[in-house]
């Protein structure tokens, strides 16, 4: 009897060694994913030209001083990295881990940042935004920018995160104020244009407005992803949400949904590792 005993209480402890390794390698291990974007309105001087986007870190560590995180973008050889909110977590005080990622990138390719959620819930983004300027980051807020390579450029717009508005109509109301502040002065010009934007679930509003190309994060893919089904639930999106995940095509408008790096108030992932996104522009 205390033989079966002692081997119940093993297999309960071989079990739960197994359930530790497992949520460890699902929350940090992480995984690139690669996409390749064609288009007849990408200059040529912009063929194979290389876009790493990051996003919802949460201030999660990868690493010490964020190093695997780091060699794992390093390694892609980007020429423009782009970072869609939610760098810190309103639940956490600790900025710096962020702040710690961000300096180091800004060493491997120029980097542009937009808000999320997080940074608004927190209270300290006055701060975070200061800070990140100090480090050569490019914060936009309701912005353009035009990125050129000789007498070819591309344009690049920035989108505040809208959750300060309350409910969704409203956000979504205030996401489109936004976009006319960020393009006023730029309209009728025939450039490829992509944009930086939290919300996944405005996709049909950034079709609307013609964006070519978008970067999108916050569903945290879905939080458990089911094989074979997709995401289990998203903010704003509720069970089952549409856009967690990979690539989404609408008249015209690609959308890439990053799954994001850190976790928030689900501590964890299911068969939804932190990701890494790489865009390949190619004129076609």
């Amino acid at each position: 009897m205390k033989e079966k005993t002692k081997k119940k209480w093993l297999y309960y402890l071989i079990g739960m060694v197994l359930l530790i390794y497992f949520l460890y390698y699902q929350n940090n291990s992480l995984v690139t994913s690669e996409y390749t974007i064609p288009s007849n309105n990408l200059p040529k001087s912009f063929h194979n030209y290389k876009i790493v986007q990051l996003s919802d870190l949460h201030s999660k560590l990868f690493g010490e001083d964020q190093e695997d995180l780091l060699k794992r973008v390093n390694r892609t050889e980007p020429d423009l990295i782009v970072f869609t909110g939610d760098l810190i977590d309103s639940n956490r005080s600790d900025e710096q881990t962020g702040i710690l990622l961000m300096e180091k990138l800004i060493e491997i390719a120029p980097v542009f940042y937009v808000t999320g959620n997080h940074e608004w819930w927190s209270g300290k983004f006055n701060e975070l935004e200061e800070d990140l300027e100090s480090i050569g980051v490019q914060v936009m807020r309701n912005t353009s920018e035009y990125i050129t390579i000789g007498e070819d450029k591309i344009q690049i717009i920035g989108l505040d995160d809208p959750a300060i508005e309350g409910s969704s109509h409203a956000e979504k109301a205030k996401t489109e104020e936004n976009i006319k502040e960020a393009i006023t002065g730029f309209e009728g010009e025939d450039h490829f244009r992509f944009l930086l934007s939290h919300r996944p679930e405005l996709f049909s509003l950034y079709s609307d407005y013609g964006f070519e190309l978008v970067f999108s994060g916050h569903a945290h893919g879905g939080q458990f992803r089911i094989p074979f089904v997709g995401g289990l639930i998203a903010p704003d999106q509720g069970l089952f949400p549409e856009f967690t995940s990979g690539e989404h095509h609408s008249e015209g408008t690609t959308m890439i949904v990053n799954r994001g790096l850190g976790n928030s108030i689900v501590p964890f992932r299911i068969f939804n590792r932190p990701e890494i996104v790489v865009v390949t522009l190619r004129s076609a």
